[in-house]
This record gives C-alpha cells, structure tokens and sequence, in this order.
C-alpha cells in the first residue's frame, strides 16, 4: 500500500508581511497628503493645492500611460512578429529557459516592462509640473530676442517644455527598441552568433522603424539646440557668441538634415533589410556631431576668435551687457562720478543735518543678547539671534527702529511634558522694538515699546505670536465657547497674582476634534498622545508648518522668498513681512549667477536662512507677502504687475495674489526694498556698471563687494539707513552697499537703492563712483586703522583684558559733507557672566584721514570735524541744545568758545602726529570744555 505525501503547507507570512508594507506604504502617503490638503484649506489656499496635486496626477498619468503603452506596445508587436519556425542550430539552455518563461508568461512580462517604465518616466514627468504649467499659461514679454526674433517668453515658457518632450520621446524610442530587441533575441527574431546570425524580416524591419524614429527625435533636437544656444554659458559669456553665431548654429542645421536623412535610411531598411546602409549612415552623422559640434566651432575660436576676441566679440558683448541689465532690472542706474573730500573743517555736516539722526548705531546682529536679557521676561520667551530694522512714526517723525518679537522658546520650559508643550505654552508674546539711534545712559537700547503688556509708544495691537520663526512644533489650540482658557497668556494678570490665560480664536489651524483627524495627525507626528489625550475637544485645532517664510513658501511655491522676514504692527496686528521673487534660468543672453553665492554675506553666516543654490539670470521683486502673526494667514499682494513671469502664475492660480491697491497705508509704510534682490543687483553691478564692450571685455574696472570686516572670509552684509544723497534735498530711508576694486582695498563706489516703498523714487539705483585720482580707503582699510588708532586702543585698552570686551558693531558708510564717513558702534560686555549683553559705550567716526572716538556720535562728529560737525544727531531723544554755530552769531561768548575749540583741536591733532597722547588727550578735554562754554552762551 503506498503512502500518499502531503505537500508542504504554504506559509502565509510572508504574503502577509508584504500586504501589511503596502497598506502602511499606502495609508502614510494618503496622510500626507490629506492633511497636506487640510493645512493650505485651512487658511483659504486649497486651490494652490488642488492645481498641484492634479497637475502632477495628471503628469503622472498621461506621461506614465503614454511611455508604457508604446514600451509594451512595441514589446507586443515584437512577440507577435517572432519566427514561426526556429532556425535550426545550438541554443543556449539559459536562452531555452527565458523563451520558455516569456512564452508562459507573456502578458505578465509585457505588463512588468510597461508598469516599470511606465513609473519611471511618470515619476519624471511629474517632476515637471512647474515648467508644464508656465507652458500651459505663457505670457509675452513683448520683447524679441536679436537673432532668431522670438519672444522672451518662448524662451522663459515654451522652450524648457518642449526639451523635456523631445527627451522624453527620444527616450520612449530607445525604451521600445531595447525591448523588443531582447524579446526579438529571446524568440529568435534575432540571431548574433554562428552560420545563421541576422534577423528576420519582421525583426529587422521593425527595429528599423524604432531606430529611425529615434534619430529622426535627435534630428528636432538638433534643430531645437540652436534655440537653447541664447541661453547657454559660452566662453565670455551667456548667450551666443561669435563662434555659435557662425559655427554652431550652422552645425545644428547641418546635423539636423543630417539625422533626416539617416532616419530616411532606417526606415527603407525595413524593405531593404541591408543594415550596412543605415549603420554608415549613422555612423556618419555621429561623426558629424564630432566634426561639426565640436572640432568646427573649435577651430573657428581658435582661427578666427582667439586673436581678434574683443572686435569679434563685440556685438555680442553689446546683447549681453543690455539683456543682463534689463533682466536684473539695473538698466536705468544712475552712476555718477563723485570726488569725495577727505579734508575734514567745522561745520562741514551743516547741509546734511538731516540725515544724521539716521545712523543707526544699533547693530541689529550684535544687540540681539541684550534684547533677550533685558526683554526675555522668563525662560520661555526668546528673541531671533538677528534682529531686524523697521520704521515707525513715532510723535510726527518717522524714526528707524530695531524690532524683534518675543516667541516662545520650549527649551525654557521647567515641567517639559506634553500637555504643556503642546497645549500650554502655545505662544509668544508682545514686540519689542528699540530707537536705531539712541541708547539708555549705560548703553542699552532706548525702547519704543518693552514689558508684558506691551507698554511705549506702540501698544494698540493684538500681541498674540503664534507663528513665528523659533515656532518649529505644532500646538493644539481652541476650545469651546464658555470653557474655562488653558493656554499660558502672561506671567501675571490672572487672579491672585497668577499667570493669564487665553483660547486661541483665530480662523487658522486644522480642526482636529473629530477621531478620523486626530488619527492622521497622529500618524503624521507619530505622537499616539493626539489620539489619546482626553483633553481635546470639537473645537480643538492644531496648527504646525508655523515658520512664516515657509508658510509663504509653501502657499506660492512658484515663488522664491527673501532670507530675511521682518515683523512689523500693521494695522493692529503683528505681521510678518516678506517679499517674493519670480525667477528664471532661460533668459536670452543674460549672465548666470548662483543665487546662494550672490545673497551670502556675514548674516547668513550667522545663521539667517540661505537661498538655494541655483543659478538664475532674471529676477523680480513681484509679491509682497504677509503672514499674520495670530492665525498664520498668509496675504500675497501683487507688486510688479509689469512682469511676465508673475502674469503667468497668476493665471495658474487665480485669485492667490491680491492686486496692489489692496496694500493698506499702514502695511506700505513698512514695506522696503528686498534685500536679496540688492545683492544680487550689486552682484551683478559689479561688473554690469560698465556699458562700453571693450572695457568690458578688457574688465579693466571691475569691483567686488568687499569682506565683512567683523566676518572674515564672507561678504559686507548692505545695510538700511537713512543717508542725503549728494544734491537730494532730503533724507530717504535707503539700503546701501559698497563696492572696492577687484585686488584691492580701497573704495571704489558706493551704492544705495531708495528703500521706501511709499516714494514715488522706490527702487532707483544710484552709484557714487569715487575719483581715480584720490584714494578713499575701504571698509577693510578703515576697521584696521580703528584697530590701529592709538586713541582709539587708548579708550579701549579697559575693555579689550580682563572681565570686559569690546565688540565692533556693524560699520557704516555714508555720504556726507561732500566725502564720505564711516561710523562704527563700539559695544562692550562683561565675561564669564551668564547675564552678561553687550551695552553701546563708543561710537568711532572716520572722515579722510581724521579719526575719532566718542563717547556719543555727536562727540565722535565734532572731535573729527573740528569742534562742530554743523548738527545735531538727537541721539538722545526730545529737545536739545543746538550746537555752536546754530544760535545768534552775535554772542561774543560763543564766539570765544568755539575758537578756543577750534584751536584745541588743532593742537590736539599736532599732539597726536607727534605721539604725544598724554598732550592729545588733554587738549581734547580742552576742546570738549570749551564746547560746553559755547552751548551754555548760546542758551542764555
């Protein structure tokens, strides 16, 4: 009797295991994406959304569909065309064994090869969606590019398209030829070994028709190179050149009647069946696009270029210098030749008196401790490291002020648990915001609103910080109406002396008091405690994604976003303030620049974000942005409505950008001109300011923007500053820059950008571009002779050892009394305390070779301007006594004094070049003496 064997049971762990990976694959892309969609609903933003998520759906799809249907197709069409009858001759058993596999299986395979290709090129076509969409809604510039007459926007929209289509046909060819050449070889179709090797007529006629059609996709790439020549880096410059005018472009041609004829050549082959033909001929044209790509235009640089570069190259110099000036938008700079004095007299700063009170001599990257120190309340609060520099008019005048706000920093939490990480301590509180030009009598910061409650000249704000820049986590707010407020408000104010609640009721965050949302979220932060916690409630919301300029990132993901966002009370309400560019990388012979080196300088350096690093040629400062700093709505605000590229998204999404007569007054006070926009302008400056091709070309006045001197090793970061341009009748809020010979260290321009938006001359550039004749030391230069100064050592010697130290702030330069001055903060601070902050003590003034240090700016001003700089610099606020020379000439008193001044320091810069400092000090106490006898005549 035999015995019947049971086969071995299947495990089923492993199907299982595998099921269990995708559904979990599965449900945390669905979480992504559904709270994706609930985080933009949530501040009215679904429709940037739901175009996204369709578009590349879409992508996706017709691409992925398209690339597997032609791929299995032609792997069908292959299987269907295999021998009926196999020539005779040894098989390979490993081949025996795939034929017999494919054979099996063939739907299987057919539909393997399609899916995998199928995802491939779907992944990349998704990949896609921005350059498909400004495709999809181009907008003219109205401007044709010199040598093919096209558009702007062909190149900027339609060009990038249409390459990655060609690409992609091209690679959907290859794709179907490589499969059924295998599945041709797998059935006998094709035979590469013994008597019998070749293939049969349906094998040969139809890789014939595969390849032909491959070559003729390279031929219209060819054709389509020629184009892609406007935009492409050549030897000098971007765009074409002599030797792509004359060479290249004609090789294109060339090789794309070429590529025609060699796919005429594959496609008789498919009747012909003679393979030498359309080999030689692909092997020629391969050798053609050595010959004619390569070595042809390379001889004709070497030939006709090399030795007559600057007349050959001319013309094409002349397109690059007007494209580059028009795509950054310095076109219409203003450049003046400026003979800066360096002699310094009494009274010579009279007629830019009005600028004075604008130096901030409140370095917003250096006072940030003292801020945290003076204005942190408790533990849990804490400011930026950077601050920022806004405006606020302040008893009738508009005043420059240093801003920060106080966020909540969760490292200062004492009871670090979840609850009150996540429900407690929800935000910061209050901005706090200083005097750019005023200090307390011990050197700190003069506030204009301080405390909790926000108490100074701004106090009619909601002061609520529930995004911010340090809020990196999410919180879990709201409550239902009646229910008694746990979020932690202020330190005091609640009964009893305890600390104030609140309930957030701003519209946004994602309502999360359903379990279906409490689920996603908690898979989505992996925090099983949202699914746990009784605490939440059907008003609850959790707000995340809190940073502001990722929130603007993130609402207009066309857009690219200044480094550095501001806040600033507008209209009652703390907001953040951002502007966003429209870029591109295919405007027609403009210069590339890497966007991360030209917006890095010492503060990026110092932890402020840093752009990507990509190289664009155009730029605008489109959008204006805000984020409310309460419920994290974000307002996009149109601000170049002129530009093309802004038209096009504005198409795309409808209705996302407000127009620009919606920005209320209150908000464009605040606005100013973008930052990274400047230094990319100054970039570019610094070699664009010359027009003329030969000197261009000969770069025989180039600059650089010069090293931080505080930074070693990372550019001079532009400063705002309210400065009188030489001939202007008033001061204007202004970001400004310097410039210094490349090689070199002394000044070779100086640069500013009027900064206020609310001037009919926002956004002039203008350059002051110092005399060749007379040297004007540079930023560099400067800080080494404050280093060097023996007076200057003299003051600091207490605070350069033991417990103290003196810090340099922020050096500025300003064009005044017909040169150029540089002022420069002095701040010292205690060691080894860990409440020690760095407090403003001196202030050093440089004019041509006259140095000073003072213990205020007006001290620092009249030692270097010979008793009486001309005005005043109302450094400390209110009221004060004009200065010598301000009151009745008649007062002979006054007279006395400011000679007796004038003569002191006279002698005391004797004193000084003698090396006699004990002489030079003392007769500055003579001179500061008689200043004070000539303020107390004229008072009388």
């Amino acid at each position: 009797m035999s015995t019947i064997r049971l086969g071995r049971p299947r495990s089923a762990l492993l199907p299982t295991l595998v099921i269990a990976a995708v559904l979990v694959i599965l449900f945390a892309i669905f979480t992504n994406v559904w709270t994706d969609r609930l985080w933009y609903v949530s501040f009215d933003f679904g429709g940037v959304f739901n175009t996204m998520l369709i578009t590349r759906i879409g992508l996706f799809a017709s691409f992925g569909l398209m690339m597997a249907a032609v791929v299995a197709a032609n792997a069908a069409v292959a299987y269907r065309l295999r021998p009926r009858v196999r020539g005779a001759g040894p098989a390979s058993p490993l081949l025996e064994r795939y034929r017999e596999v494919l054979e099996a299986r063939l739907v299987w395979v057919i539909v393997g090869i399609g899916v995998v290709v199928g995802l491939f090129a779907g992944a990349t076509a998704s990949g896609q969606v921005f350059t498909y969409l400004a495709w999809r809604n181009s907008t003219p510039f109205g401007t044709t590019d010199p040598v093919f007459n096209l558009d702007i926007g062909f190149y900027v929209f339609d060009y990038p398209w249409w390459r990655f289509a060609l690409s992609f046909v091209f690679v959907a060819l290859l794709f179907s030829a490589s499969a059924a050449a295998v599945i041709h070889y797998l059935m006998g179709g094709l035979r590469l070994t013994g008597a019998a090797r070749g293939g049969s007529p349906g094998a040969q006629a139809h890789l014939s028709i595969l390849v032909g059609l491959a070559v003729l996709a390279r031929g219209v790439g060819y054709w389509f190179d020629q184009y892609g020549l406007m935009i492409a880096d050549a030897t000098i410059l971007t765009g074409v050149n002599y030797t792509a005018d004359n060479a290249t472009r004609n090789a294109d041609v060339i090789l794309a009647i070429i590529a025609g004829l060699c796919a005429l050549l594959f496609f008789a082959n498919a009747v012909l069946r003679r393979w030498s033909v359309p080999i030689i001929g692909l092997t020629l044209m391969i050798l053609s696009a050595i010959i004619l790509g390569v070595v042809y235009p390379a001889g004709v640089q070497l030939l006709q270029v090399r030795a007559n570069e600057p007349v050959r190259e001319r013309p094409y110099i002349e397109r690059n210098i007007e494209a580059t000036r028009a795509a950054y938008g310095v076109d219409d700079v203003e450049i003046a030749d400026y003979s800066a004095k360096t002699t310094a007299t009494a009274g010579q700063l009279r007629a830019d008196a009005e600028a004075l009170p604008g130096i901030r001599l409140i370095d917003p990257s250096r006072v940030g401790p003292a801020f945290e120190q003076l204005q942190q309340v408790r533990g849990y609060y804490s400011f930026s490291e950077i601050l920022d520099v806004d405006r606020y008019t302040i008893d009738g005048t508009e005043t420059d002020a240093v801003v920060a706000v106080r966020e909540m920093n969760h490292e200062g939490i004492e009871a670090q648990n979840w609850n009150n990480l996540k429900r407690v301590y929800t935000h910061g509180y209050g901005l706090v915001a200083a005097y750019g030009n005023r200090r307390q009598p011990g050197g700190e910061p003069e506030w204009i609103v301080r405390d909790i409650p926000p108490t100074g000249k701004l106090t009619e704000y909601e002061p609520r910080i529930y995004f911010g820049e340090k809020q990196t986590d999410y919180s879990i707010v709201g409550a239902p109406e009646g229910a008694a407020p746990v979020e932690f408000d202020t330190p005091s104010g609640g009964e009893g002396g305890n600390p104030a609640t609140t309930t957030y009721e701003g519209k946004g965050g994602v309502p999360i008091g359903d379990l279906a949302n409490r689920l996603l979220y908690a898979a989505k932060f992996a925090d099983v405690n949202i699914l746990l916690s009784t605490e939440l409630n059907p008003e609850s919301k959790i707000i995340y994604d809190r940073n502001p300029r990722e929130r603007v990132m993130k609402a207009a993901p066309w857009l690219r976003v200044d480094s550095d966002m501001y806040p600033a009370v507008v209209d009652g309400r703390i907001v953040w303030i951002a502007d966003g560019y429209t870029t591109s990388n295919s405007y027609p012979y403009s210069q590339r620049v890497s966007l991360e080196t030209a917006t890095s300088d010492s503060r990026t350096q110092m932890g402020l974000p840093a752009q990507p690093a990509s190289m664009i040629n155009y730029m605008r400062n489109s959008v204006k942005a805000t984020v409310d700093a309460y419920d994290g709505t974000v307002t996009l605000y149109t601000w170049d409505d002129t530009d093309p590229v802004l038209q096009t998204w504005k198409k795309v999404f409808p209705g996302i950008v407000k127009d620009k007569t919606e920005i209320s007054a209150d908000l464009l006070k605040h606005l100013r001109y973008p930052q990274d926009m400047y230094k990319v302008q100054r970039e570019i400056l610094a070699r664009y300011h010359v027009t003329d091709p030969q000197n261009w070309y000969q770069n025989s006045d180039l600059w650089r923007v010069p090293d931080d001197p505080q930074q070693t090793g990372s550019k001079e970061t532009p400063n705002f500053l309210s400065i009188k341009w030489p001939g202007d009748e008033s001061a204007v809020f202004s970001l400004t820059s310097t410039y210094v010979p490349e090689g070199r260290q002394n000044l070779a321009a100086y640069m500013a950008v009027n900064a206020d938006a609310s001037s009919p001359d926002y956004g002039q550039l203008r350059i002051l571009r110092m005399s060749a004749q007379t040297q004007i030391d540079g930023p560099g230069q400067t800080a080494n002779v404050f280093n060097s100064n023996e007076v200057v050592a003299e003051r600091l010697r207490p605070f350069q050892q033991g417990t103290a130290a003196a810090q340099f702030g922020n050096l500025l330069t300003l064009p005044v009394g017909g040169g150029l001055m540089y002022v420069q903060p002095v701040y010292t601070q205690r060691q080894g305390s860990t409440g020690a902050y760095p407090v403003l003590r001196f202030v050093l003034v440089r004019f041509g070779s006259s140095v000073a240090i003072g213990d205020t700016l007006q001290d620092a001003l009249d030692q270097v301007f010979k008793g009486d700089a001309g005005a005043n610099t109302e450094e400390e606020g209110g009221d004060t006594p004009p200065k010598p020379g301000g009151g009745n000439p008649d007062n002979p008193a006054a007279s006395a004094a400011i000679a007796a001044a004038s003569k002191a320091f006279e002698e005391a810069e004797a004193a000084l070049k003698k090396g006699d400092l004990a002489g030079y000090q003392a007769k500055i106490r003579e001179a500061q003496e008689a200043i004070k006898r000539a303020e107390d005549a004229l008072n009388k």
